[in-house]
């Protein structure tokens, strides 16, 4: 199984069996209780990590200790990668939003292995490159998007990554909580519900507790300007 989740993390897809059995071998686990610290901001960067179970969160923190949250990783996703190149510290912290397994491999044994292997490298920087363009694109609609256009974009984003299309529309089991929406919007648990409940009335989405389906993919997107 672990090998099937190697697989799933963009930085090792397209390796062959022998390559990814190398990987394996540097691979360790830890567990972790829901609201259990990873790393926090600043600590140094030892290792880069993948979720084997569970829900894992990067986040930063404001001086009145407010939280943003960066992303929310799930089964699969690799985190922590922008610390792989030059030991630098970890630029925000990881807590784990359910109780969680992590799969890690230690920077000095990574590094290791990239340096003998150009495609393991490549990869590596193509990875980092895209959650770069991530970042600046959230940055980018914190400061000059309102909050419905935040909202839209989150929908959006969320229906590429886990949405299926279907007769009704782009239907979405939401793998975030409502208040873990908010938070990726940068606003309260109280206004994502209400942008939310008033594109249901504009027939934009239908939605329960735990599924959203888009019935007019044109209008969601015509609320990104």
């Amino acid at each position: 199984m672990e090998r099937e989740i190697l697989k799933k993390i963009p930085i090792f897809s397209g390796l062959s069996d022998d390559e990814l059995g190398k990987i394996k071998e540097l691979v360790q686990t830890a567990r972790f209780r829901k609201g259990a610290v990873i790393f926090q901001e600043g600590d140094p960067g030892e290792a880069v990590y993948f979720v084997k179970f569970g829900k894992i969160k990067i986040y930063k923190s404001d001086e009145e200790g407010r939280e943003y949250i960066v992303h929310i990783f799930q089964e699969g996703d690799v985190f922590a990668e922008a610390v792989l190149l030059g030991g630098a510290s970890y630029p925000a912290s990881a807590e784990a939003v359910e109780d969680s397994i992590v799969g890690f491999i230690k920077n000095s044994d990574l590094e290791k292995l990239i340096s003998q292997n150009l495609q393991i490298a490549l990869k590596i920087i193509k990875i980092m490159a895209g959650r770069l363009r991530e970042t600046q694109e959230q940055i980018r609609n914190l400061a000059f998007r309102d909050t419905y256009d935040r909202t839209a974009c989150m929908l959006h984003k969320i229906c590429l990554d886990y949405g299926q299309r279907t007769q009704n529309g782009i239907e979405v089991d939401l793998p975030f909580t409502r208040q873990e929406m908010a938070a990726l919007v940068g606003t309260s648990r109280e206004t994502v519900t209400r942008v939310l409940s008033d594109m249901k009335k504009n027939g934009i989405i239908d939605m329960t507790r735990q599924k959203i389906i888009v019935l007019n993919e044109k209008k969601l997107m015509r609320c990104i300007r």
